[in-house]
């Protein structure tokens, strides 16, 4: 678990590069950075707290029995992809995937109920815009 003062302190560098080989968690050249990135834009918001949950850094939002998942890393799902999940206000994956498929796609298991998926590791990765995506899956889980 950790704390939103101590994920508030690690904002880091931008993302990764496509490449050859899967960047990771561990890969100095820029999915550590972008997980640390991602881990701060999650713990600035109210009421956050990080779990492992399948695996993978997850952030839930709410206290209590109300937290919910509004952020899971997914860094290992069948895929190559450094990315996250979050859920989305309605339209906005089919939106978001017809504007830009290779930066979006629908998640596996949570897909079809409207979350997003967002890769870490396309240059450019824009910030601004993932920290806009985090800040609405948090404010649809907390309500």
């Amino acid at each position: 678990m950790v704390s939103r003062q101590a994920g508030s302190a690690a904002a880091a560098a931008a993302g990764g590069r496509p490449s050859e080989r899967r960047p990771s968690r561990e890969d100095p050249v820029g999915g550590s950075d972008a997980v640390e990135r991602l881990r701060a834009v999650c713990l600035a918001l109210p009421a956050v707290e990080e779990r492992e949950s399948h695996g993978e850094p997850t952030w839930f939002g709410g206290t209590g029995r109300r937290a919910r998942v509004f952020t899971m890393l997914a860094d290992h799902h069948h895929d190559e992809r450094l990315a996250f999940w979050c859920p989305a206000p309605a339209g906005a994956q089919a939106a978001l995937i017809a504007e830009d498929p290779t930066r979006f796609f629908r998640p596996p298991y949570v897909g079809h109920r409207g979350w997003v998926g967002v890769r870490l590791d396309v240059e450019p990765v824009d910030w601004a815009r993932i920290e806009d995506l985090v800040t609405d899956a948090h404010a649809l889980v907390t309500g």
